[in-house]
């Protein structure tokens, strides 16, 4: 499977278990840059750990990732975490936002983490905060805001360090049809905006449809979907 322009980041055959469980039964990626990619697939189809293998959280047992060239196996930890934070954002389904700092300070967080100064990190989070509509909730902490606004200022935070990939994991998948609409339309504009490409775990189609083309995820291996013309 290939990428309609060159690949960002590609995956060849992985394999991965939990005990006597099998999650990736020879799952194949590819992802081109600025490229929005639907991973789909029934709940324990091994999605999320597709997307947790590429973007290394967990090691899969075998077959390759390759990041730029550079193959993720062959990174050490501090290497895997300094992607992480420099060239991966992350949004997940309940968004994880830290609950006692503030949302302003949630987006600042992954600036000040890379060593940006306290200043101009609350300017640019405050940017983005703007960019996703959710600037009014700055001052506000995650548990004083609604599902959909934390979802927001989870993108936001996701999308600060202007990352090369961003991975979604059923980004929408806490919020009613409206929200989760809105927060699609902000979080792909968003990436597309700064030419980021977009790994999207979700079982909905509504979702998927934001996407180019989608990649369909059963008992472990990937099918690659071809665009509608």
């Amino acid at each position: 499977m290939t990428s309609r322009q060159d690949p960002l980041l590609t995956a060849h055959d992985l394999r991965k278990a939990y005990g006597p469980t099998t999650a990736l039964d020879g799952a194949h990626f590819s992802i081109g840059a600025g490229e929005v990619v639907a991973v789909m697939g029934p709940s324990g189809s091994g999605k999320s750990t597709l997307l947790h293998c590429l973007a290394g959280i967990v090691p899969p047992d075998s077959g390759t990732i390759t990041y730029q060239g550079r193959e993720l196996s062959a990174l050490n930890d501090t290497g895997r975490s300094a992607l992480r934070r420099s060239e991966f954002g992350f949004v997940f389904q309940f968004g994880q936002l830290v609950p006692e700092l503030t949302c302003l300070e949630n987006v600042a967080l992954p600036l000040r983490l890379n060593g940006t100064g306290r200043k101009q990190a609350r300017q640019t989070a405050l940017t983005w905060l703007r960019r996703l509509e959710v600037d009014d909730s700055a001052d506000q902490r995650p548990g004083e805001v609604s599902g959909g606004q934390g979802q927001r200022v989870a993108v936001a935070r996701a999308l600060v360090t202007e990352p090369r990939i961003l991975f979604a994991d059923e980004p929408t998948g806490a919020l009613d049809s409206l929200n989760g609409e809105r927060v699609m339309e902000l979080l792909t504009g968003a990436a597309r905006s700064t030419g980021a490409a977009v790994v999207l775990v979700t079982h909905e189609a509504r979702v998927a449809a934001y996407a180019d083309r989608d990649v369909v995820v059963r008992d472990g291996k990937s099918r690659d979907m071809e665009p509608v013309a």
